[in-house]
């Protein structure tokens, strides 16, 4: 199955209508999902709303929340999502984040009590187009703990992905984003959909033992995803969790959590306050250039950057479009019929 972008957000925009979603916040999630399948971050994109919807039914998410600023000190501000969609919530408070920067030349987000935040390289993509450079963090609370810390078999810390993000005058930004796992969850779902197995080294069974097989993963009981890196990826994690949960207050992983309840902090600093223009970009667009004119091991090699993949799949996707497997576009149907979008919207998603 294989749709264009623009026809599949309609669709998507109608489906979060249908669940009760204002038209900026419907438009905001049909975006953010999309543009996650148009980059390659199939495990970030459309597969989600199913999930979204099921969190609705169950009342483990809201439609339409506004965040709430609970401390502002200038530069700094703490923001409470109450339990609202994360791909909206994450919009406003980077938006207020990017207002911060404009004034301050640095911003530091807080946010909290979030649903899904969805691709993470997107927060970061949003702060380079205000031309700032951005750092993010996120972790969960407990619902997500699919990971062990190294050595380990039980499941203690969320994947807790970072994003970094670089404007480069005249050229391609660096957009670096992932998780301190060695795959992530979104990841196993898509494979799961496909029929595939999970690749080696990724997860392991209730036991420990290590295994290709996602239904292991999924339990019950419950498996794991390995930390990448063994100590080095635990560390980060660990890291990560420690920062974001104690320092949003959403606190960090701990069992028994019935909902996700995700937490990002967002450093944006504007870096014409410390160099020029000329100076950084100069600098900048050097060093990438002196890295990837490193000799390659393989003679048809390329030495890529962070970004460069991403860019590469959303222009071939923006003309090929975007291929969804059967189970994926089966399951969105089924959503698309459960909260009653129209036979004839569905028609025309798919139609020549």
């Amino acid at each position: 199955m294989v749709i264009q972008h623009d026809r599949l957000q309609r669709f998507i925009q109608a489906v979060f209508a249908a669940m009760g979603c204002e038209e900026a916040e419907a438009d905001c999630i049909s975006d953010h999902l999309v543009q996650a399948n148009l980059v390659g971050h199939d495990s970030h994109g459309v597969i989600r709303t199913k999930h979204y919807y099921d969190w609705l039914l169950e009342e483990k998410v809201r439609t339409n929340r506004v965040i709430d600023v609970v401390v502002d000190c200038g530069a700094m501000a703490v923001v409470d999502c109450q339990s609202g969609f994360g791909l909206s919530a994450g919009k406003q408070a980077i938006c207020l984040a990017i207002e911060k920067c404009r004034e301050h030349g640095v911003a530091v987000i807080a946010l909290r009590n979030s649903s899904h935040l969805g691709r993470i390289g997107h927060w970061a993509e949003m702060a380079i187009e205000a031309g700032y450079v951005s750092m993010h963090m996120v972790t969960g609370t407990g619902f997500g703990m699919y990971m062990v810390p190294y050595g380990g078999k039980d499941r203690r810390l969320s994947l807790n992905p970072i994003a970094v993000g670089i404007p480069v005058e005249g050229g391609d930004a660096i957009v670096l984003d992932f998780a301190a796992s060695m795959i992530a969850e979104g990841k196993l779902k898509v494979a799961l959909n496909k029929g595939m197995l999970a690749p080696d080294g990724c997860i392991i069974d209730a036991e420990g033992r290590p295994t290709n097989d996602i239904n292991l993963f999924y339990g019950p009981p419950m498996g794991a995803i390995l930390p990448f890196g063994e100590h080095k990826g635990y560390g980060l994690a660990l890291a990560v969790e420690l920062l974001v949960g104690a320092l949003t207050g959403g606190g960090c992983s701990r069992e028994g959590m019935q909902r996700l309840e995700q937490s990002m902090l967002s450093i944006l600093i504007d870096p014409l306050r410390l160099q020029t223009a000329e100076a950084l970009y100069s600098e900048v667009r050097r060093y990438i250039d002196f890295v990837k004119s490193s000799r390659t091991v393989s003679p048809d090699g390329e030495i890529l950057v962070p970004g460069d993949i991403e860019r590469r799949t959303r222009s071939q996707r923006l003309k090929q479009g975007i291929e969804l497997d059967d189970e994926t576009w089966r399951k969105l149907v089924e959503t698309a019929r459960a909260v009653a979008v129209s036979e004839e919207t569905i028609r025309q998603t798919v139609e020549l």
